[in-house]
Parts: structure tokens; sequence; C-alpha cells
């Protein structure tokens, strides 16, 4: 078992930037691809980004490529998204996640909310225009 505790997000004015956190306890964390996550209101789940088990390799939705960046400190089993350039487009519920079911670094299938064991119960990031 592995509990999620995301934080980090609050109100930010367009343009602006934020860290995200997402600190995991339980078994050992770096045995576990993470991604995250995030819902608008009336809107699906959506990919955002995935990290692989030591941080090397990472994977973003286009919609925050180039703007978004995703790492990890294993040492402090702890994952971040770092966001910059936000728009109001990427206010949502910002919720991490952690799979051990994905045997290898899968673009297609970390990008699947059904692919993830783990979940935090999220952190609301709004962005003003």
């Amino acid at each position: 078992q592995v509990q999620l505790v995301e934080s980090g997000g609050e109100l930010v004015q367009a343009g602006g930037s934020l860290r995200l956190s997402c600190a995991a306890s339980g078994r050992i964390f770096n045995i576990y691809y993470t991604g995250w996550f995030r819902q608008a209101p009336g809107a699906e789940r959506e990919f955002v980004a995935a990290i692989s088990r030591a941080g090397s390799t990472t994977t973003y939705s286009d919609s925050v490529k180039g703007r978004f960046t995703m790492s990890r400190d294993n040492a402090k089993n702890t994952v971040y998204l770092q966001m910059s350039s936000l728009k109001p487009e990427d206010t949502a519920v910002y919720y991490c996640a952690a799979t051990s079911r994905v045997p290898y670094f899968s673009p297609i299938r970390l990008r699947q909310p059904l692919e993830y064991d783990y979940w935090g119960q999220g952190t609301q990031v709004t962005v003003s225009s």
C-alpha cells in the first residue's frame, strides 16, 4: 500500500508559476511509476505527466509540454510538478497517482487513469485571468 498526499495548490494569476508536491508513505516508493492528472469541473480526469521509477524519463500531455516539469526525489519519497506560464484552462484539481502494474515505462499506458493503483486526495489549482 502507498498513501499519497498532494500539496501546493492555490490561486495564481495567469502567467504565474506553482510547484505541486506529492508525498508518499507506505511501501518503497521507487518501485512505482508516478503520474499527475487533473480534473476540471464537469470534465473527465486528464493526464498531465508521468515519470519513471528513477526519475530519468518523463512524458507530458501536449497541453502542458514545455510549461510543466515533473521530477521526483526518491530519498524524500516525493514527486513534484513545476508549473509555469499558467493559463486559466489549467484550473483543476490536480491528483498524484502511483502504479506498480505497468512493467516498463509506457507513455501510452501511463496516460490511462485505470493503470494506477493509488491516488491522492487532490489539490486545487485556480488560475485567474
